[in-house]
């Protein structure tokens, strides 16, 4: 399947070079470009776009603020960070906005194309230096979560627990499941609640601590 990009960046020689360097690549067709938030925004509700590469400092809006505005006009893209910023601000403000992937922009190209890739598959693509602040995290104890055990949670919402915490949107869900989008969001919102969790970061930190999914 061919993955429809839509790159944001506010400099043209930054898009351009990614241009050139996915442009070369089978499954991943170039459908747009954007310099800042509105237009990504814009060109996001316009276009529908499978992926997103955002960066995080644009001249308007910041990403995370396009982020959060587009997850909530197009719930099921997936929006991958691609930005110069490491620190633990940005990188968890980037994750509770709905991001499914973060890659600086020193990473060797593979890693990009990796990131595309897993996202385009539903899965989240951290970074490993940045997947370490995650991991610690909740190792740390981050931020409270009630630790009620997944046995609280009926068969079927631990099944969607799971696939939430690896990234899949609530259309893939109900795809695997053979149930309703609107199901899996019934029961996304009575986990969300019954777990008392705010976040994909808060949500994704309960499933490792937890188990249900590996770091």
């Amino acid at each position: 399947m061919t993955t429809r990009l839509l790159i944001v960046d506010d400099h043209a020689v930054v898009r351009s070079g990614l241009r050139m360097l996915l442009e070369n690549e089978h499954d991943v067709e170039i459908i747009g470009e954007a310099g800042n938030a509105e237009e990504a925004i814009q060109a996001a509700t316009q276009l529908k776009p499978n992926i997103i590469l955002m960066d995080i400092g644009l001249p308007d809006l910041s990403g995370i603020d396009a982020t959060r505005e587009i997850k909530k006009r197009l719930p099921d893209v997936a929006i991958v960070a691609l930005t110069i910023h490491e620190d633990e601000e940005y990188f968890f403000k980037m994750l509770e906005a709905g991001a499914s992937g973060y890659v600086p922009k020193r990473a060797a190209p593979e890693e990009l194309i990796t990131a595309i890739r897993a996202a385009a598959t539903g899965q989240v693509y951290l970074y490993p230096s940045l997947a370490k602040l995650l991991v610690r995290d909740f190792l740390n104890g981050g931020r409270p979560v009630d630790e009620q055990a997944p046995s609280d949670l009926t068969t079927r919402e631990q099944e969607i627990l799971a696939f939430l915490a690896e990234g899949a949107s609530n259309d893939e869900i109900a795809k695997t499941l053979v149930i309703s989008p609107k199901t899996v969001a019934r029961h996304r919102e009575n986990i969300m609640r019954k777990l008392n969790l705010h976040s994909r970061s808060e949500l994704v930190r309960y499933a490792i601590r937890k188990g249900i999914i590996k770091a």
